[in-house]
Parts: structure tokens; sequence; C-alpha cells
């Protein structure tokens, strides 16, 4: 039985380890990469820029499943985009899990979402649409990441915490139990979260006690 096919929405370094996801998972058949004009007919892992954005309503009716594979770190905006775009023009977005990834059965993902190797998720954790829970993250027992978000690699959300829609956590960044992280914010790396913070922050001083 063949495989369904999958259009790659990005075509930058995040797409490289999108296209690793996908190929160890074996569900999906990478038909291509949707990138910028100047990216057409480039080779990403093997796989071709196909087309570009004002390609996406010939490519919906010739493909049924896109992943948004463009990275996420200052702003979520283009993901956001590309995401609503693709879900207009009737794409289906699959959730895409690592088989090295660790998803409890009392875990919820949302369409789009992206779950990368070494990463866990916890029972009771809710991951909204459209985000990326990178490389070795660990999402404790009933967090909740709504959509949009980025969990950098080596992120450490414990129990409870809250990360706002369209919001960054950066590698190795840990977070207390129960602190609640606003929309839109940037959390930097390698950095001790203990308090709440506002819609909208940049945390990227130095760790806190």
């Amino acid at each position: 039985m063949s495989k369904p096919d999958i259009i790659l929405i990005g075509a930058g370094g995040h797409a490289h380890s999108c296209i690793d996801v996908i190929e160890q998972q074996g569900q999906y058949h990478i038909a291509g990469l949707v990138g910028m004009p100047h990216e057409v007919h480039d080779k990403h892992l093997g796989y071709e820029v196909i087309a570009t954005d004002d390609d996406l309503p010939q490519l919906a009716k010739e493909y049924g499943h896109a992943l948004i594979s463009l990275g996420q770190i200052l702003s979520p905006g283009s993901r956001i985009r590309l995401y609503q775009q693709a879900i207009k023009l009737g794409f289906q977005l699959p959730v895409i899990v690592a088989p090295t990834a660790y998803v409890s059965r009392h875990a919820t993902l949302g369409a789009g979402t992206i779950i990368m190797h070494g990463a866990i998720v916890t029972a009771g954790v809710r991951v909204g649409d459209n985000c990326i829970i990178n490389n070795r993250s660990l999402l404790e027992h009933d967090t909740t990441v709504e959509d949009h978000c980025h969990i950098s690699t080596g992120a450490i959300l414990n129990g409870g915490v809250t990360i706002g829609a369209g919001s960054f956590v950066g590698s190795g960044t840990v977070i207390k139990e129960g602190v609640i992280i606003g929309k839109d914010c940037v959390i930097g790396m390698g950095l001790s979260l203990r308090h709440n913070q506002l819609d909208h922050s940049r945390y990227t001083g130095k760790s806190t006690s």
C-alpha cells in the first residue's frame, strides 16, 4: 500500500529536521518542499523545492497533506500565516511524532504539530495546533502549550506550566511548575524561569532565583 504524499511548506534548516522525523516515522512520502522563488529546484536531503507560496492553491488540488516546516524564534507570524492558508485551501495537517519520542496516551496534540526526536510528552499535557516540540524537550504532567508555539531543544516545562499562543521557549530553559507564560513571548536559552510572564514578554536575562 502506497503512503500518502505530504508537502513541506518551508525550505530552511528546520525543514531538514522535519524531513528526518517524517522519514523515521514512515507514514508519509515527501512529495517536495515549498520555498522562496530563488530556492525552487534546490535539493534538501534529496527532496526538491517544487513550488513557492503562490503555488499552494494548485498544490492543494494535487496533494492532500502538508506540514509547516518553517522554523520559529522571534515571531510566529509566518508560520501562522502559512498554517491558516493551508487550512483554508483544504490541506490536512497531520500530527507528526518521531518514533524516538514518547507521547502519553493521556496527552492531546493539535493539527500540524510535530514532536521531534527524544521529546517526552507526559500525561495530561495539551499541545495546540502548529507547534514544534523539539528534540529532547520535556513537557511534564498537565502542561498546556497553546497554538503556534516552539518549545526548543532540551527545554523542560515542569508540571502545570502554561505557554501562551505564539510563544518560543529557548534551548535548555527550565520552567518551574505552575508558571504561566503569556502569548507571543520569547524566552531565551539556558534560563531558569520561576515567575509568570505577561503577554509579549522578552525574557533573555540571567537565571533568577
